[in-house]
């Protein structure tokens, strides 16, 4: 009779660490990550050959989130037009995926607005805020017949110098900011209407022979929690378009309602995350809708546009990064680094992103904090995080990432990874190349 002998076990030194139990903490704890193997049904291992980190966008998601926007605003107005907020994320590949549900586009710059022009989209179809539009370019925009919206005193000079210029009434819209109850208030753009300043932006647009009224325009606020104050802001835009139509010769056509609505991210101030406190569209859009039927006869209800952008391109985001160390800290903490940091997420600063495990693990799950690969000490993804047993070339995925990160990355230490777009056919389209050594020195002189 043979004994078969096991392999003796290597022996492991054991190791204290302090674990920090976070069920019970003021900020709602922590929750065990679930794995995430595949995206829209293309597997995260068969992303490695376009290298690491890797930005990785669903085009299905972000169909599906401007679809739902359309329905819900739809349903409630008939006069409805939603604009892509290009500043949020204006990659052409994206931007044409909006463009294609029918969204026009809202832009802040002269650079956003060639951006907009180079896909295709008619002058008349591009919503131009921002507090800087250079003469020249805004000029073109006037000529081209883009939807103009004034932000200070000096742009309406400007306009106005353009209008003389071009031998015609250049017809605009004015930026209002207004008190809804929020804190802190978005009063640096636009004029303010509890001060007068808006009244007066408008008598001086009523006073000159070479420009016209036609709408006005408010942006509240960003990743707004709570659906009332728009609601509150839309019946002050719907009180001061007859107050304007009462007092001058001005006809009002449109009302823009501006952006602000939050995605399923969760800020770090954040009690909970998720659907228990994210309104949803439906909830926006009857807070907009309901003060303008009220105050207008549905023969006379004017164009509403609404320019979303955080909202519709964030959870359609992902950022597949590698862990290529780690290292435990004097007190105990265990850190991770990956080879993605706060230079390619901006957002980081006031996000708590969800990290995930690229694969299934077993065991138990530690508290740790996930950094980059920056020589900074701030470089901190995710101060603490519950992750498994992770090893050096082990991936995890960041998410949601979709809205501002590519348009704030920074070429700073590492450079640009490349972006890529999981079409609803299943394939893989490289829709931003990875920066190379060339990509930097084609732009230097030595």
């Amino acid at each position: 009779m043979s004994t078969q002998v096991s392999p003796k076990k290597t022996w492991v030194r054991p190791i204290i660490r302090r674990q920090y139990m976070g069920s019970a903490n003021k900020f709602g704890g922590f929750s065990a990550p679930d794995s995430i193997t595949a995206i829209d049904g293309v597997a995260i291992e068969q992303l490695r050959e376009y290298g690491s980190p890797l930005f990785v966008f669903s085009e299905a998601t972000l169909r599906n989130k401007v679809q739902q926007l359309n329905q819900a605003f739809a349903n409630r107005y008939p006069h409805f037009q939603a604009a892509w907020s290009y500043k949020t994320n204006y990659l052409d590949a994206i931007c044409k995926v909006f463009h294609d549900e029918g969204s026009w586009a809202e832009v802040v710059s002269a650079f956003e607005y060639k951006k907009a022009r180079a896909n295709g989209i008619a002058a008349n179809r591009i919503i131009f805020n921002g507090p800087y539009k250079p003469y020249a370019e805004l000029k073109q925009a006037v000529a081209e017949g883009a939807l103009i919206h004034a932000d200070h005193l000096d742009e309406l000079q400007d306009l106005e110098s353009i209008g003389k210029e071009l031998g015609r009434v250049v017809e605009i819209a004015i930026r209002i900011n207004l008190d809804t109850g929020m804190y802190p208030a978005w009063n640096r753009f636009g004029f303010n209407l509890e001060s007068g300043q808006a009244m007066q932006a408008v008598n001086r647009i009523a006073a000159s022979p070479n420009l016209a009224l036609i709408g006005l325009h408010c942006h509240i606020g960003t990743f707004m929690l709570d659906a009332a104050p728009y609601r509150r802001a839309a019946t002050k835009m719907a009180e001061f378009w007859k107050n304007i139509e009462a007092k001058t010769t001005e006809r009002l056509r449109y009302i823009d309602m501006g952006g602000g609505f939050a995605s399923r991210n969760k800020l770090k101030s954040q009690y909970q995350a998720g659907n228990s406190v994210i309104p949803s569209f439906e909830e926006y859009a009857e807070a907009i809708t309901a003060p303008l039927y009220e105050a207008f006869r549905s023969d006379q209800l004017p164009q509403l546009f609404v320019e979303t952008g955080r909202a519709l391109v964030d959870e359609a985001g992902f950022l597949v990064s590698t862990v290529v160390g780690s290292k435990t800290m004097p007190d105990g903490k265990r850190f991770l680094v990956a080879d993605a940091g706060v230079n390619l997420l901006y957002t980081s600063t006031w996000y708590d992103f969800k990290i995930s495990p690229a694969k299934h693990y077993s065991g138990t799950l530690e508290d740790v904090t996930l950094c980059g690969p920056l020589c900074m000490n701030i470089d901190k993804v995710r101060e603490n995080c519950l992750l498994p047993d992770m090893r050096r070339g082990d991936q995890v995925l960041i998410h949601p990432v979709g809205a501002y990160n590519v348009t704030q990355w920074m070429q700073f230490i590492e450079m640009r990874p490349a972006v890529v777009l999981i079409q609803t056919n299943g394939q893989v389209k490289v829709i931003r190349e990875a920066e190379s050594m060339e990509t930097l020195k084609r732009q230097e002189q030595s």
